[in-house]
C-alpha cells in the first residue's frame, strides 16, 4: 500500500525529497507546478522532476492544479486555456505521471477564525454563522449552478479524451466547505456524492474520477463509509486525502488524524475491503507555532499514523 505526499513545485529539492523518503513516503505529488496556462510544452521539465524523485526512491505520481478562471467562468479565451490543459495532460502521459488532481471552483476555500487545539495548534476552521456576519462577495466571479455545471461539462468533453489517450486519470477534488449553496457569489457544484455521480456521467471514462478527500466527505455530513463504498465500487477513487474533522457541515474543525470523529481504523478497513491500495496522503495539517513545525511535524505525524494503519489493516 502506498503513501503519497505533496510539495510545492519550488520546494522539490534533494533535502525535502530525502526527508520524505526517510519518513516512509512512496509517491510524490507536485503542486501547482509552474504556471502552465501558456500552453508551452514542458515535458522536459517533468522528466527532470521524475528523475529527481526517482533519485530518492520516490515515484512522481501526481501533479495538482486549481481550476482556471478562464475555464470555470467561460471567459473568451476558454478554448485556448483548455488546449493548454490538454498540453499538460500530454506532457504527463509522455513522462509517465498517471494522475492529475484538480478542482472546479471559481472561488477557493472559505474559512473563519481558527480554533485552538492540543498543544496550542490552530485548526483550519469553518463556521457558517461567523462567515455570514460579513458575507464574502466576489462580483467578478458570480455564477449560478446551472452555468457552472455546463462549463464543467464543456471542459470534460474536451479534456477527458486527451486524458484517456495520455493514460492520465483526472481526480476532481470536492468543494471546501462542501455546502450546496453559493459562497462569495459562486455556486458550489462538487459538494455531495450525488454531484459526483452526475459529473461521472457528464463524460463517462476511467479518466473522469475523484480525489476522495475524506475530510470533505465528512464535512458533507454524509456517511463516509457508504461514500467510500459507492465511489470505490465504481473504481473512481484515484487517491485519498486521509484526514479527520470534528463538527458539522456548517461548523467544523480540521484536526489531527487521530482525534476526529471519524473512525480512521475502520475507514482504512473499508478501503481494504473494496480493493483500494492507495495512495493515501495527508491534507491540511493543523498549524504549529512555526512554519517548519507545520510543514515537517505535521507531515511526519500523519505519515507515521497512516503507515501504522496500513501495516495493521492490510497485512
Amino acid at each position: 500500500m502506498y503513501i503519497q505526499e505533496q510539495l510545492r513545485w519550488d520546494r522539490v529539492n534533494d533535502e525535502n525529497l530525502a526527508f520524505y523518503k526517510a519518513i516512509g513516503v512512496d509517491y510524490l505529488a507536485i503542486y501547482p507546478g509552474p504556471d502552465m496556462r501558456d500552453g508551452v510544452d514542458r515535458s522536459e521539465y517533468w522528466w527532470q522532476m521524475r528523475k529527481l524523485a526517482e533519485k530518492h526512491g520516490l515515484k512522481l505520481n501526481n501533479v495538482a492544479t486549481h481550476g482556471w478562471d478562464e475555464i470555470t467562468l467561460a471567459k473568451p479565451d476558454r478554448d485556448e486555456k483548455i488546449e493548454a490543459w490538454c498540453t499538460i495532460l500530454r506532457n504527463l502521459g509522455e513522462v509517465g505521471i498517471p494522475t492529475m488532481g484538480y478542482n472546479f471552483k471559481p472561488i477557493g476555500n472559505f474559512r473563519t477564525t481558527s480554533a485552538i487545539g492540543r498543544g496550542g495548534v490552530r485548526y483550519s476552521t469553518f463556521n457558517y454563522d461567523e462567515l455570514m456576519q460579513n458575507p464574502p462577495h466576489v462580483p467578478e466571479k458570480v455564477i449560478d449552478g446551472e452555468t457552472l455545471r455546463a462549463n464543467l461539462a464543456y471542459f470534460l468533453e474536451r479534456v477527458i479524451p486527451v486524458a484517456e489517450q495520455s493514460g492520465v486519470r483526472m481526480a476532481l477534488h470536492p468543494d471546501d466547505p462542501p455546502l450546496p449553496e453559493p459562497l462569495g457569489g459562486a455556486a458550489r457544484i462538487v459538494s455531495s456524492i450525488e454531484d459526483y455521480l452526475q459529473i461521472f456521467n457528464m463524460r463517462p471514462s476511467p479518466s473522469n474520477a475523484m480525489l476522495f478527500c475524506q475530510g470533505c466527505v465528512a464535512e458533507m455530513g454524509t456517511d463516509v463509509e457508504q461514500a467510500i463504498r459507492t465511489i470505490g465500487g465504481l473504481d473512481k477513487i484515484t487517491y485519498v486525502h486521509f484526514r479527520n474533522i470534528q463538527g458539522t457541515p456548517r461548523d467544523f474543525r480540521e484536526v489531527f488524524v487521530d482525534e476526529g470523529q471519524v473512525d480512521m481504523v475502520h475507514m482504512m478497513e473499508v478501503y481494504r475491503d473494496i480493493g483500494f491500495n492507495g495512495p493515501f496522503m495527508m491534507d491540511h495539517t493543523p498549524t504549529f507555532a512555526t512554519p517548519e513545525q507545520t510543514q515537517w511535524g505535521g507531515v511526519a505525524f500523519a505519515v507515521g499514523y497512516m503507515r501504522g494503519l496500513i501495516q495493521t489493516v492490510y497485512r
